[in-house]
C-alpha cells in the first residue's frame, strides 16, 4: 500500500497515476464496497483524487493540489510555524527548537541569500518571534511588527537619480535646492553624489523638467503614516511612536524582513492544559480555507483541542446594533462619527489625529464584544481570537475584557498542519453570526450593516456614510474631517484596501478568497441583525468601552 501525500491541512491524498490494487475506496462511480471484495483489477489513482467513503459506498473526489505559496518569504514563514507548532503539540519546543534552522535549510546550497549561514540566521530570528519572544529591534515588545535585521537587504538603490531627461538647463535649481551640496552638474547633465544625499527630495521637486526620479524603498512606501526610517546602516527602523500596526510593510516587504510576534505557542499549552479555551474566528475566516463552512471549521478547530468556537460575526451584529444606536444620536446632534472596529484605523486616529478622538464610537469591536459574550457564558474560559489582523494583536493589550490571545490564520494553518487537520473534511453545518455580520469582512460591511439596523428600527432621517479602503484613503478622510470638511454622517475606516479579506495574515489571495465566499455566503440563513442580538441575550453585554 502506498504511503499517502499529505496536503497543506493534513489530509491524506493519494500519489497521482499509481496502483491501489487492494483498495476497495479507490474506485469512481460509487461501487458498492462488497462488490469490490474480490475484484482484483487495480486502478488507476487520477491527479487531484481523494477517496472517501460515503455510507456503503466508496467515491473519489477532485481537491486542490497541496497549498503552498507563491511568496517565498511567506513560506518559510509558514514553514518556522508549522514546525514550532508540531513541537509544541509534542512537548519538545524547548530542546528541538534550535534544530529548526537546519531542518528547513540543510546542507551547504544558499537557496535565496548570500549563504546558507545567513538564511539560518534569518530562520533563528524567526523562530523567535514564532515562540513568541522578541528581537533587538523590539526589546520591549512594544510594537506589533519588528525588523529581523539578518533578512533587512537595507535596499542598496539610490532613492534619487538624474535621469536622460536632464536639460543640463542654465538655472540649475537643483543645485540650489539641495542643502547638503550632494548635486553637480557636469558635461552630460546633474548628478547625485549617493554619500551625500540624505534622501529629502528637495531636488525633485525642484527640477522644471521632472528629471530626477524617486524610488522609495517598499517598507517606506507602503507605510501611510510615515513610522518607518533608514537607521545609519541603511537597514529598515521602525519608529513605534507612529506606527499604527497595520502589518503594511509586511506584506510589501519583498524578502519578508518585517514580521510579527506569534501567540501560538501559548495557545498549543492552554490548549494542552485544563481551562477551557474557546475559539473565535473572524468573519473573514469564510473562504480562507476553501470553500470550508462555519460548521466544518467548528469541527476543524475542535480536533486541534478547543472546547468550543464563535463566529465573531455574531459580536458584529451586537455591534452594528450599538454602532447605529451612537448614529442616531450623532445626527441628531450633528457630532460627525468613524467607526471603531478597525484598530490599525482606531490607532491611526489616536496617534496622528488626537483631536478627533471624541469623534470615534465608543463602540468595542467585534472581538472585544464577542469575547465579553463568551466570557459571560463561561466565566473562568480562555478566548482566543483567529482573523487576518496583526493589529488585533495590539488591540489585546490595551482593551479591557478583550481576548485572552490573538492568533493569525497563518497560524492557525500551521497548527491545521501540525495536526493533520483538514477543514474540509469535517462535518457540517452551523451558523452563529448573520450574513450582515459576516459582511464586516470586507470594505463597507460594518456601514452596510449599521444602516440594515437603522432600517430595521425604522429610521428615517437620512444617513451618509464615507467609505475608506485602505490606510491612506482612512488617512485622507481624517484630514478632512480633521479641517472640518467632511459632508458625510460618518467614516467607516478599514486600514486594508480590501478590507480584512486581504488582511496582512491571509492564508490566500483577495481574489481566491472572494470566489469561494460567493459560493459560501449565498447559503448563510436571512436572520435579522436585531433578531439574532436578541436571541443571543446581548443586552447583559457591555458594549462600549467608556
Amino acid at each position: 500500500m502506498l504511503e499517502p501525500v499529505w496536503s497543506l491541512f493534513g489530509a491524506p491524498q493519494l500519489a497521482a497515476g499509481f496502483w491501489v490494487p487492494d483498495r476497495a475506496d479507490a474506485y469512481p462511480g460509487g461501487k458498492d464496497a462488497k462488490d469490490l471484495e474480490n475484484d482484483q483489477d487495480p486502478f488507476v489513482v487520477p491527479y487531484g483524487a481523494r477517496c472517501r467513503r460515503i455510507g456503503g459506498r466508496v467515491t473519489i473526489r477532485k481537491v486542490e493540489e497541496p497549498m503552498r505559496y507563491d511568496n517565498d518569504a511567506k513560506q518559510m514563514k509558514f514553514e518556522v510555524l508549522l514546525r514550532v507548532a508540531q513541537l509544541a503539540y509534542a512537548g519538545d519546543l524547548e530542546e528541538k527548537s534550535d534544530s529548526i534552522p537546519y531542518d528547513i535549510i540543510p546542507g551547504r546550497v544558499a537557496r535565496f541569500r548570500c549563504c546558507v549561514y545567513r538564511e539560518r540566521e534569518i530562520l533563528r530570528e524567526r523562530v523567535i518571534l514564532a515562540r513568541g519572544k522578541h528581537l533587538p529591534t523590539n526589546p520591549d515588545g512594544s510594537g506589533t511588527v519588528t525588523v529581523l535585521p539578518a533578512a533587512c537587504e537595507g535596499c542598496p538603490i539610490n532613492r534619487f537619480t538624474v535621469t536622460a531627461n536632464c536639460q543640463r538647463c542654465m538655472a540649475k535649481k537643483c543645485v540650489a535646492a539641495c542643502p547638503f551640496g550632494a548635486i553637480t552638474v557636469t558635461g552630460s547633465g546633474a548628478y547625485i553624489d549617493p554619500a551625500k544625499c540624505k534622501e529629502c527630495g528637495r531636488c525633485a521637486a525642484a527640477c522644471p523638467y521632472n528629471a530626477i526620479s524617486d524610488t522609495m524603498r517598499p517598507c517606506l512606501r507602503s507605510c501611510p503614516v510615515d513610522a518607518i526610517t533608514m537607521d545609519e546602516n541603511k537597514q529598515a527602523s521602525i519608529k513605534y511612536e507612529r506606527c499604527i500596526g497595520c502589518g503594511a510593510c509586511t506584506m510589501d516587504c519583498p524578502f519578508g524582513a518585517i514580521s510579527d510576534t506569534s501567540s501560538i505557542v501559548e495557545v498549543i499549552e492552554q490548549l494542552k492544559g485544563k481551562k477551557q479555551v474557546y475559539a473565535m474566528f473572524a468573519p473573514a475566516i469564510e473562504g480562507q480555507f476553501g470553500t470550508a463552512t462555519v460548521g466544518m471549521l467548528k469541527a476543524a478547530l475542535k480536533k486541534l483541542g478547543f472546547d468550543d468556537s464563535f463566529e465573531v460575526a455574531l459580536g458584529a451584529d451586537a455591534v452594528a446594533q450599538h454602532e447605529a444606536h451612537e448614529l442616531k444620536e450623532a445626527i441628531q446632534t450633528g457630532r460627525k462619527m468613524t467607526t471603531s472596529c478597525c484598530p490599525a484605523f482606531f490607532t491611526m486616529i489616536k496617534k496622528h489625529f488626537p483631536k478627533l478622538i471624541p469623534n470615534i464610537s465608543s463602540t468595542v469591536s467585534p472581538m472585544t464584544a464577542t469575547a465579553r459574550y463568551v466570557k459571560y457564558l463561561h466565566p473562568h474560559a480562555l478566548t482566543v481570537f483567529i482573523g487576518p489582523c496583526i493589529a488585533k494583536k495590539q488591540e489585546i493589550q490595551h482593551v479591557k475584557d478583550s481576548a485572552d490571545y490573538v492568533l493569525t490564520f497563518e497560524e492557525l494553518a500551521a497548527m491545521f498542519k501540525a495536526q493533520n487537520v483538514d477543514p474540509m473534511e469535517m462535518a457540517d453545518d452551523v451558523q452563529d453570526g448573520s450574513v450582515y455580520g459576516k459582511g464586516f469582512a470586507q470594505s463597507g460591511g460594518v456601514s452596510g450593516a449599521v444602516m440594515e439596523v437603522l432600517d430595521e428600527e425604522g429610521f428615517e432621517m437620512p444617513v451618509t456614510c464615507r467609505k475608506c479602503m485602505g490606510a491612506k484613503e482612512c488617512k485622507k478622510a481624517l484630514i478632512a474631517m480633521n479641517a472640518g470638511k467632511m459632508p458625510e454622517n460618518i467614516i467607516e475606516g478599514m486600514a486594508c484596501p480590501g478590507g480584512c479579506l486581504d488582511g496582512p495574515a491571509a492564508v490566500d489571495t483577495l481574489q481566491k478568497v472572494v470566489k469561494n465566499r460567493s459560493k459560501l455566503l449565498p447559503k448563510a440563513d436571512k436572520r435579522t441583525i436585531t433578531e439574532n442580538v436578541l436571541e443571543h441575550g446581548f443586552d447583559k453585554i457591555k458594549m462600549d468601552d467608556l
